[in-house]
């Protein structure tokens, strides 16, 4: 910017976006200085910088402000976590679900886990009542969720994560 720009000659964009052309750097900061304006380079890497003449505070300020929206505008996708039992009660299940469907409401994704305490009585009750489990969360969600990924077969806790649908 302006004194710290050492290269001989510079490629000189006025204020209003017109290429001014090629000028020698004192003259392209007297021309910057006389419209109360700053020298700011763009582009070092050309055989030949490329510098704008600006008001380098107010671009500055743009450029924080244009960020600031940016995050405003951006959306967080929350990961919420339910836990079940794998023999759980239909009631208990609708009101979980219920819970469930709203955070998918609220466009977070969600971890259903199923707790399986003690392995010898999910295995005593049935094999299958983890993947019956899951059958029935997916077919009450329908279409407000997708199912984006399962645990694998050999991990202790089971579950699946839900992204909203879009």
């Amino acid at each position: 910017m302006n004194e710290k720009i050492f290269a001989k000659s510079v490629q000189v964009i006025s204020a209003d976006g017109q290429n001014l052309g090629v000028m020698p750097t004192s003259q392209a900061l007297s021309m910057a200085l006389d419209m109360d304006m700053d020298l700011v380079e763009i582009n070092a890497n050309n055989a030949t910088p490329i510098v704008k003449i600006m008001d380098y505070g107010k671009f500055k300020y743009e450029q924080k402000k244009r960020a600031s929206e940016a995050r405003k505008k951006q959306k967080s996708i929350e990961m919420k976590e339910v836990w079940v039992k794998p023999f759980i009660e239909e009631n208990d299940l609708n009101i979980k679900m219920k819970k469930v469907l709203e955070f998918l409401g609220e466009g977070n994704k969600v971890k259903i886990a199923v707790m399986t305490k003690g392995k010898k009585t999910v295995l005593a009750r049935g094999k299958d009542a983890v993947p019956e489990l899951f059958a029935r969360i997916v077919e009450i969600i329908g279409e407000n969720g997708t199912v984006e990924s399962k645990s694998k077969p050999d991990e202790r806790t089971k579950s699946i994560i839900i992204a909203p649908a879009k």
